[in-house]
């Protein structure tokens, strides 16, 4: 336990002292936001504080810091100390930078903040490339969403294909998917997130304090129990961090900062907006990667379970069999909300590539309706093939971390611009892009290339990216 406790530690005091070295590295003052001088009554529009950090809090949280931190404990207890170190270093501030430039920049999304800041050719490959990850976004949390109500809410074990079902309970789902894109973010999102929220609260602390009610018994960190690899032989770089992304460094994030950055009404609430909600969702790893841990520790049965599978059981475990539904609920809305913002930025950044005007309805609809076209071409994908999820999943993960390594790159140019330490940018950065390569290199799902070879190989790619990166900054910074 004491390594845990340890490692919250490291999350809230890092958060404390460098979420307010970030801040005073920005800078944010009291100029108009986009949300106010380009109120539109669609897209930008000011909210309060409180409902923008909820929407934030519930955009980036999907299933993501709960099934990863569940399958990357497996690497033993230095995910307690991994989880937080790379939140508070990496995650939180590339979330926080990603929403504040945004907001400079007059509400600018992510593809036009690489063409700016990184230049024509970046922005071409980011384009399509960040297309296709919301795309991939969207068909996951379709189906995780979906498998976990036909599985643990409505106890039905076919979620196959052939189960007219599970495509009614993913049809719901998608449903309000177009109907939470069409509508003005005040309309649907601002409204049902507060309950979205009040849900995902009450079950994330339910399980914080049934780790300690229960007297579930968690590994502390020792030379004896350290795990280099994982129990297949997995090493732990580069898989513990695409593994865990979301609770470390996620690239999805930046589209979703960018996204409610158009509702943010005066800078100064950027840090808890965007810095201190990326280390909620920090901890929200946290306490899942402990549950696992604990439950597999205390029981046989847990062990073998599937991640999934490993929700159910804690949840009913911790909370009994009505607190236990409510966690699962508040497990189900993770990615819920999250996949409804996913393709509400596709929308929006396919729209500003093709300067298709959203303010009409008409537009709006059609869009909306293209997308949703490729969506169910995916999900019939990885239905219709045996280990089309499988496929799916890796592919949205890896391609998941690849698009922070722009996020990153542009902070580092900003902060070069406005002679400020840039250090911090670049650093997670290059770390990413070395992770990013070394695992597309040595992944079945790859090249397949031996680890060795593709260390090195990563290692070459992390240092090309730094002189791209500082090549490009200096350019910039003669503009």
């Amino acid at each position: 336990m004491l390594t845990f406790l340890i490692g919250l530690m490291i999350l809230f005091a890092g958060a404390l002292l460098y979420g307010k070295f970030c801040e005073k590295s920005f800078g944010p003052d009291d100029r108009k936001t986009p949300a106010i001088a380009k109120q539109d009554g669609v897209d930008y529009v000011p909210m309060p504080k409180w409902k923008n950090c909820l929407i934030q809090l519930l955009n980036i949280a999907g299933t993501g810091p709960i099934l990863g931190p569940i399958q990357g404990i497996l690497f033993g207890p230095i995910a307690f100390l991994l989880i937080p170190v790379g939140c508070v270093f990496g995650g939180a501030l590339h979330d926080y930078f990603s929403g504040m430039i945004s907001i400079r920049e007059g509400g600018m999304q992510m593809p036009g903040l690489v063409k700016k800041y990184l230049g024509k050719t970046a922005f071409g490959f980011y384009n399509a490339f960040l297309c296709l990850l919301l795309l991939l976004v969207v068909a996951v949390f379709v189906t995780t969403p979906g498998d976990l109500i036909a599985t643990q809410l409505l106890n039905i074990g076919d979620v196959t294909i052939h189960n007219p079902v599970i495509w009614i309970i993913y049809g719901v789902i998608f449903f309000y998917y177009i109907i939470a894109t069409l509508f003005p973010i005040d309309k649907i999102i601002g409204k049902i997130y507060p309950i979205f929220g009040g849900v995902l609260l009450i079950s994330a602390i339910g399980i914080f304090i049934g780790l300690f009610a229960k007297g579930y018994s968690l590994t502390n960190l020792s030379i004896s129990n350290w795990k280099g690899i994982y129990p297949d032989g997995t090493p732990i770089l580069p898989v513990f961090f695409v593994t865990v992304a979301c609770g470390i460094v996620s690239g999805f994030h930046s589209t979703q900062s960018t996204l409610i950055g158009r509702s943010v009404q005066n800078e100064k609430e950027g840090r808890t907006t965007f810095y201190n909600m990326m280390i909620l969702e920090g901890f929200i790893a946290m306490i899942w990667a402990a549950a696992a841990m604990g439950a597999m520790n205390l029981y046989k049965a847990a062990n073998g379970l599937t991640p999934v599978g490993m929700v159910g059981f804690v949840a009913k475990d911790m909370l009994g069999k009505i607190g236990g539904m409510i966690a699962i609920i508040g497990v189900i809305v993770l990615p819920i909300s999250t996949g409804d913002t996913a393709l509400r930025s596709l929308r929006l950044i396919v729209a500003d590539f093709l300067k298709f005007d959203q303010s009409r309805k008409k537009n709006r609809l059609a869009l909306c309706l293209a997308l949703s076209a490729l969506v169910i071409v995916i999900l019939l994908f990885s239905k219709l093939n045996a280990t089309g999820f499988n496929i799916l999943w890796r592919y949205f993960s890896w391609s998941n971390q690849a698009i922070s390594i722009f996020a990153f790159a542009i902070i580092t140019v900003y902060l070069f611009k406005a002679k400020k330490p840039f250090i911090i940018a670049l650093i997670p950065g290059a770390f990413y892009s070395f992770i990013i390569a070394t695992y597309i290199i040595n992944a079945k799902i790859g090249f397949g290339l031996p680890l060795k070879a593709s260390y090195i190989l990563g290692i070459i790619f992390a240092l090309i990216y730094c002189i791209l990166v500082l090549f490009t900054a200096g350019k910039k910074a003669k503009e």
